[in-house]
């Protein structure tokens, strides 16, 4: 049996008359830029979310991008993010001219931890970005207040997070402003880059439109220096099919995940995503930390099992950030999720059977 770590094919079979017939029907518009597709997705993903605007761009580097150049946050200003997350965060802070400053994650939720966060406030922090790792919610409620004590803004990395509820709410009613990507692999995906920021706030909505589009409203007006990130309207069209089965897609993942906690409980120095009571994850990643974590990642493959670590380098460590002066050690937590974490097949699609063949694999390593 082979297992791919993901299968995204599956979700074009299962879907393939509807979305050929979106693909039609954004062809014979002939209108190929923003239009009524990407409104109509923009409508629906913020009335999914709880929230009153969403604004599509080009992908989820853009979204926080524009998040945070819509509040002027550039030079001279630092942003509170996590050490533990994808490059992608910290690079969207650094276009400004901003300045990320990490701060470890709780070890048992691998996401940023509310009580590191007050240590690393200064007079010129400007906002917080906290991340839904692995599809897990950030604790937002404690991380919202330390941010209204202080006066900061939250503008989350809900990239990997679609559908994800903490304390009974969707993410996003927590944040000033959230970003998500479309990613083709994200439990909503696109075929190609996209992303959208979702947010309640009419002027920073307002913002982030005019930004998105060379800083116009009205085509050779340009009021500010913006850029270009729109969203397509054919994977507008693409996502809106997807929306409609997204809920039904995380609980599949859902069922999973239960499989393999069930099954892998007892397998030793095996360690097992921890999920907080108040928070309701989506499951785009299953991620176990294992201290022989490249051993087992190779009995795996040699069982027809794909796997993927996400992420073997963490951004302080990455040529990219050199310049910060970051040394091995500095982040321990997150250097230690580094060395032992490793994603295992996880999507909409994965069979029971498949699942199974994971969990035997595991614990016959074990």
């Amino acid at each position: 049996m082979n297992i791919p770590f993901l299968d995204l094919k599956s979700t074009w079979l299962e879907l393939q008359p509807e979305l050929e017939a979106a693909f039609r029907r954004v062809m014979d518009s002939g209108w190929y830029i923003l239009g009524a597709e990407v409104e109509a997705l923009e409508e629906e993903f913020a009335a999914y979310c709880g929230a009153r605007h969403c604004i599509g761009v080009a992908n989820g580097l853009e979204a926080l991008k524009l998040m945070l150049m819509a509040n002027g946050i550039g030079p001279g200003a630092e942003v509170i993010v996590p050490a533990n997350t994808y490059i992608a965060t910290w690079l969207a802070i650094s276009h400004t001219g901003a300045v990320p400053v990490p701060v470890e994650p709780a070890p048992r939720t691998y996401n940023l931890d509310p009580e590191r966060i007050a240590q690393a406030i200064t007079p010129h922090t400007r906002a917080i970005m906290p991340v839904h790792l692995y599809g897990q919610p950030a604790d937002m409620e404690p991380i919202r207040a330390l941010a209204r004590a202080h006066g900061l803004l939250v503008l989350a990395d809900a990239a990997q997070a679609h559908g994800a509820c903490c304390h009974g709410r969707p993410i996003a009613s927590f944040a000033d402003a959230t970003g998500f990507s479309f990613y083709p692999g994200k439990n909503l995906g696109a075929y190609g880059d996209a992303g959208a920021v979702v947010t309640d706030n009419d002027a920073m909505a307002d913002q982030v439109r005019v930004l998105r589009n060379y800083g116009s409203r009205t085509k050779y007006e340009n009021e500010v220096r913006g850029i270009n990130s729109r969203l397509d309207p054919l994977q507008a069209a693409f996502l809106r099919v997807k929306l409609a089965y997204l809920d039904a897609w995380n609980e599949r993942r859902r069922v999973i995940a239960a499989r393999y906690a069930e099954a892998l409980a007892d397998v030793p120095d095996l360690a097992l995503p921890y999920t907080p009571d108040w928070a309701e994850p989506v499951w785009h990643l299953y991620v176990v930390r294992h201290p022989r974590r490249d051993l087992l990642r190779q009995h795996l493959q040699d069982a027809g099992i794909g796997s993927l670590v996400h992420y073997p380098i963490p951004p302080h460590r990455a040529p990219a950030y050199a310049d910060q002066g970051y040394a091995a050690g500095a982040f321990p937590i997150t250097e230690q999720l580094a060395a032992t974490v490793l994603s295992l097949p996880m999507g909409p699609h994965l069979s029971q059977e498949e699942a199974c063949h994971v969990i035997d694999a595991l614990r016959c390593f074990a």
